[in-house]
């Protein structure tokens, strides 16, 4: 089986981020030289994978034209339009259910990761997505050690590595993870739809679980924490 592929999420607004995306999407600033989705892109093609889809709504039109078809690294990127196709960004359920047939290529586990985090040490290891693929879990989480500006966290991890909403001591999911289309079955696309509803159904289910990563690792939101990280060594 071929590596997975992979729905990078960059049709936010990023408001708190203004004025810097008053002229450019969120995931088009600039890191260390690069725009912050490149450092997904550069880790997505070198840990074998090959389709990508983007979707996209806030000054969507610059993506193709920054980002291109994907070929300068061996890449296949699609774009899921969400602003010319259906009027806004559709949130999490909304895009995955609106990209489905895309991402259902390759079976129906894929990877998912936010435009707007940094997190350049990150694998995306193709024997845990092949493992998570050949089991029945809806969703497989990477959490982070809470961050200053979410000091309580969104979850905790059970003994068998199950997400549960409530428990000690708890972790700040990373907007990165291996998703299955089951997760939002019964949504159709082109529908407005946050992911949180369905997660809650699965996790009460048990089925997604987690792990912890302890990497570097910035959920970029401000200009202020923009400049920080682009300073560091």
């Amino acid at each position: 089986m071929s590596q997975l592929p992979a729905l990078i999420l960059a049709a936010g607004r990023g408001e708190r981020m203004r004025p810097l995306t008053d002229e450019a999407p969120k995931p088009l600033l600039k890191v260390r030289g690069k725009p912050l989705i490149e450092w997904h892109l550069e880790a997505l093609a070198r840990d074998g994978i090959r389709e990508v889809v983007i979707n996209t709504a806030w000054l969507e039109e610059q993506f193709p034209a920054v980002l291109g078809d994907g070929a300068r690294w061996g890449l296949r990127i699609r774009y899921s339009m969400e602003g010319r196709d259906h009027g806004g960004a559709l949130e999490t359920a909304g895009a995955i259910a609106t990209a489905r047939d895309w991402l259902g290529e390759a079976g129906d586990a894929f990877w998912v990761v936010s435009g707007d985090i940094w997190c350049p040490g990150f694998r995306f290891d193709p024997a845990q997505a092949l493992a998570f693929a050949r089991g029945d879990r809806l969703a497989h989480f990477f959490m982070v050690p809470n961050p200053a500006f979410h000091p309580r966290g969104d979850f905790a991890l059970d003994a068998q590595g199950l997400l549960r909403t409530e428990g000690e001591p708890r972790w700040t999911y990373a907007n990165l993870g291996l998703y299955r289309l089951g997760l939002v079955e019964g949504l159709a696309g082109g529908l407005r739809a946050p992911l949180r509803p369905y997660m809650d159904r699965a996790i009460a289910a048990g089925r997604i679980s987690g792990e912890v990563w302890r990497g570097a690792w910035e959920n970029v939101g401000t200009p202020d924490q923009l400049a920080a990280l682009d300073a560091a060594p």
